[in-house]
C-alpha cells in the first residue's frame, strides 16, 4: 500500500530553519532515520521509505508554500495515491509550540498551503498533521514570526517534536487515522 506524505515548506536556504518549514524538517528527519535519499523530481524533492509493509512517499514540494496544491495533485496522480492515503504535515500558529494535532479532514485555518491543496485537489477531505509553532508575536508581525528562525529554546525541543510527528505519520499509515489520532494527539 502506498501513502503520500507531504511536508509543507518553502525552498531556499533563507527558509531552511524557519517555523514555516517544520513540515520539511519532519520529513527530512524521517528520511535520514530510514537511510533514504532525496531526489529532485518534477515539482518537488522525493524520498521513499518503508514501514510495516507500507510504502511512504515523502514529498517536499518545490512550488513554494502557497502553490503546494499543484505538486500534491501531480504526485497523487503520478503515484496513484487516493485521498485517504494522503497526509499533509504543516505548521500551525493556532496551536501552542510543541503541540500536534492529527485530523482526517478540516478547514485550512487560514494556512495558504492548505488553501491551495484544497483548491487543486477538490476539497479538504484528506488527513493533516498540524504542528504547533505558537503565536508569540506582536500584532502585525505574523509573517516575520512564521518566516523567522527558531529560538534557541525551541531548537532544543525540535528533535523530540519531530520524533513524535514521525511516529504519528507511521501510525497513520500502519494503524489508520482514527487509532493514530487517539494515540498521538496531545
Amino acid at each position: 500500500m502506498k501513502y503520500l506524505i507531504v511536508g509543507l515548506g518553502n525552498i531556499g536556504a533563507e527558509y531552511e530553519n524557519t517555523r514555516h518549514n517544520i513540515g520539511f524538517k519532519v520529513l527530512e528527519a524521517m528520511a535520514e532515520a530510514a537511510g533514504a535519499n532525496w531526489n529532485a523530481e518534477n515539482l518537488g524533492s522525493v524520498a521513499q521509505i518503508k514501514h510495516k509493509g507500507r510504502i511512504l512517499i515523502l514529498l517536499k514540494p518545490s512550488t513554494y508554500m502557497n502553490l503546494s496544491g499543484k505538486a500534491v495533485r501531480y504526485w497523487m496522480q503520478k503515484e496513484k495515491v487516493d485521498k485517504p492515503n494522503l497526509l499533509v504535515v504543516l505548521d500551525d500558529l493556532n496551536l501552542p509550540f510543541g503541540k500536534q494535532r492529527l485530523r482526517g479532514k478540516g478547514s485550512d485555518g487560514g494556512h495558504n498551503g492548505l488553501k491551495d491543496i484544497d483548491r487543486m485537489c477538490g476539497g479538504n477531505d484528506y488527513a493533516r498533521l498540524r504542528l504547533g509553532i505558537g503565536n508569540d508575536f506582536p500584532t502585525g508581525r505574523q509573517v516575520n514570526y512564521v518566516l523567522g528562525a527558531w529560538t534557541a529554546e525551541e531548537e532544543q525541543q525540535l528533535g523530540e517534536i519531530m520524533e513524535r510527528a514521525s511516529e504519528a505519520i507511521k501510525a497513520f499509515a500502519s494503524i489508520g487515522i482514527q487509532h493514530a489520532m487517539n494515540q498521538y494527539n496531545n
